[in-house]
């Protein structure tokens, strides 16, 4: 079956970066899994083989009945096969009907990368840990660290919900057909950071938005680019004894944390 290059289907054919994938996820045989887009299911026949329940979501037609042909549960397998898009799956519901958080891996169309990423941070609540696949340049944004070039708003967004590490990093070649890019393998363990922090969810993320609206722009003109108060940005600034010449780039989450507290005090 070829591939298709408007659903960003690049099929992984390496087998031991295969077996390092499934292994980053930990002990399976009691656990849900749910793979993001298994294709041809390179990744999908080993993690059948470990897992306690495997969820298996891909939205191309010809390659879900495939695969739900191959897993079928005559075979011995627990698997289940939904096609579907993953923007829309309900994973409050499937971590339910497992009785735990779920594990995530995939190998992630780099066309829609960014919208499952966050799609993924909105479902923490669901989530135990995630291994997956992804642009190198992308997975170089979302472990970056304060002050690097890749450091922002992804950066910042989903270290939000958990810690992030690189993991390997994979050529061209060990994809049919080949991409034009090299793809990197990172691990997410979810933890929400927003009651550590002091924060609030969903006016802090506006928060941090605000704050990389213009990378050249110092933090304290975003913020009053924004529409925050200059005296009080000043004094958030003062407070914490943070320089107010300083770009988002270069604070950790706890700085951002400790001027939005000081910007908006309880």
């Amino acid at each position: 079956m070829a591939a298709k290059p408007k659903l960003g289907q690049n099929f992984l054919r390496d087998p031991q970066a295969i077996q390092r994938i499934v292994a980053a996820l930990g002990p399976l045989s009691s656990r849900t899994v749910l793979e993001i887009g298994p294709g041809k299911g390179a990744i999908t026949e080993l993690l059948a083989a470990q897992a306690k329940h495997l969820i298996a979501i891909e939205l191309d037609r010809e390659l879900a009945w495939t695969l739900q042909e191959r897993f079928l549960p005559e075979k011995g397998y627990n698997v289940t096969v939904r096609r579907q898009d993953v923007l829309q799956f309900d994973f409050a519901a499937a971590a339910k009907d497992a009785g735990q958080p779920l594990l995530i891996v995939g190998n992630l169309p780099y066309y829609i990368t960014s919208p499952i990423l966050l799609r993924l941070a909105e479902n923490t609540a669901s989530l135990d840990r995630a291994v997956l696949m992804v642009q190198r340049e992308v997975a170089d944004r979302v472990t970056a660290r304060p002050g690097t070039r890749e450091y922002g708003l992804l950066t910042v967004t989903l270290q939000l919900y958990g810690s992030t590490e690189s993991l390997f990093t994979l050529p061209p070649e060990a994809f049919v057909p080949p991409p034009e890019v090299h793809s990197t393998v990172f691990r997410w363990n979810f933890a929400p950071r927003f009651t550590e922090l002091g924060v609030e969810e969903a006016p802090f993320i506006t928060f941090l938005k605000q704050s990389f609206a213009q990378k050249r722009k110092t933090l304290s003109n975003n913020l009053r680019a924004a529409s925050h108060p200059s005296e009080r940005v000043a004094a958030a600034f003062a407070a914490t004894g943070i320089s107010p010449q300083i770009r988002a780039e270069a604070l950790s989450l706890e700085q951002f944390a400790a001027i939005w507290r000081a910007i908006f005090p309880k």
